[in-house]
């Protein structure tokens, strides 16, 4: 079998990856639940990234004279219990909360991505690597979080390296599964054949056949990540003060619940509209992109 031929054959089996599939946002734009979760995740997004420019005071800033103060025309949220802008705040604890997921999702994601791809492919490795997933998912996020920190000191980076290691195992397996689908094809075996180096066999047929499926996964995974990452905040094991991070501007509310309530809730209703949006929009592309689906 020439290369050419590997290459159509290939082509064939990829029709359902997620970047040969066309008409995926015209899917998505068709389903009202997905179309409004894009538009508040984006504007979310938006919003954390350009918080410096639309956040109305200094978030660290403290005014003793305006302590607790209640949802107003100047403070739309708010101050917390030492007279800072809590609507500021939230626009910088949310850049902050949205970058622990996305690099707990992407590293963790291409670490355990690689790791299943890699058993399927070397079955002599399989065994090994997932014993060693299964003593990772033996482990909580929360645990991990608290053994980081008292290596290295509470912290952003204790989170980051819990996320990681809570998304490493999960995607393992999902690659795992989907590369041994991929490794039953008959371009797979005919690669073989040929002489095709493993390398290439690897990443150019075995991977992009199976980013469709990690893509997906990671879209549903990210919500989590998000919630472990505001529990572990929460906990006191991630950002410290006077850093904004909605998980730790949540727990330092919570002893003015009664006198404030605004100070622990609106931060608590940030991540949450942050998750469910990121859900709504996972399911709609696991709908759109996973071909078990189709109808």
């Amino acid at each position: 079998m020439s290369a050419e031929a590997l290459d159509t054959g290939f082509a064939r089996e990829s029709e359902s990856g997620v970047f040969a599939r066309a008409g995926v946002l015209r899917r998505l734009a068709r389903d009202r639940v997905a179309a409004l979760a894009g538009l508040v995740l984006s504007a979310i997004v938006f919003a954390a990234l350009f918080a410096p420019w639309i956040a109305p005071y200094d978030p660290y800033f403290t005014d003793l004279t305006k302590v607790m103060q209640s949802p107003d025309a100047r403070h739309w949220f708010g101050t917390d219990n030492t007279g800072r802008d809590i609507f500021s705040r939230v626009l910088y604890g949310t850049r902050n909360t949205l970058m622990l997921g996305l690099v707990g999702v992407i590293v963790g994601g291409f670490i355990g991505g690689l790791l299943g791809i890699l058993a399927a492919y070397y079955r002599r490795l399989d065994g090994w690597i997932m014993r060693l997933v299964d003593v990772m998912l033996a482990f909580p996020a929360i645990l991990i979080g608290l053994a980081v920190a008292a290596i290295f000191g509470a912290g952003l980076t204790a989170v980051v390296i819990a996320l990681v290691v809570a998304t490493v195992p999960d995607v393992a397996r999902v690659a795992r599964g989907a590369a041994i689908g991929v490794m039953g094809q008959e371009f797979m075996e005919a690669g073989r054949a040929v002489g095709v180096s493993d390398t290439e066999l690897i990443w150019r047929y075995l991977t992009l056949n199976c980013i469709s499926t990690i893509f997906v996964f990671l879209t549903l995974r990210f919500g989590q990540i998000i919630l472990i990452g505001a529990a572990l905040g929460f906990l006191g094991m991630g950002a410290q003060p006077p850093t904004a991070e909605l998980g730790m501007m949540a727990a330092q509310g919570r002893d003015f619940l009664f006198m404030a309530p605004h100070i622990a809730t609106i931060p608590s209703c940030a991540i949450f509209v942050i998750v469910l949006a990121a859900n709504l929009l996972g399911d709609a592309f696991r709908d759109v992109l996973d071909p078990r689906l189709q109808t």
